[in-house]
């Protein structure tokens, strides 16, 4: 997570998942907007039956 000066928006990345990145106008947004990011993108995978990658880091804190 990181805030943009350009953008006025805290944004999140996820690494593990290629082109998935949330925003909000607070770290707590952006971060419950990535949390729904990371699960349309595994749905959009599903779909398309395309592989979802397994975590390669461990969970530093519990959601």
């Amino acid at each position: 997570m990181y805030w943009s000066e350009e953008d006025q928006v805290f944004i999140v990345e996820v690494p593990e998942l290629p082109g998935c990145i949330a925003h909000g106008n607070t770290q707590m947004s952006a971060l419950n907007n990535s949390q729904e990011a990371i699960q349309l993108w595994i749905e959009t995978a599903q779909e398309f039956g395309d592989p979802i990658p397994q975590p390669q880091y461990q969970r530093l804190i519990k959601i």
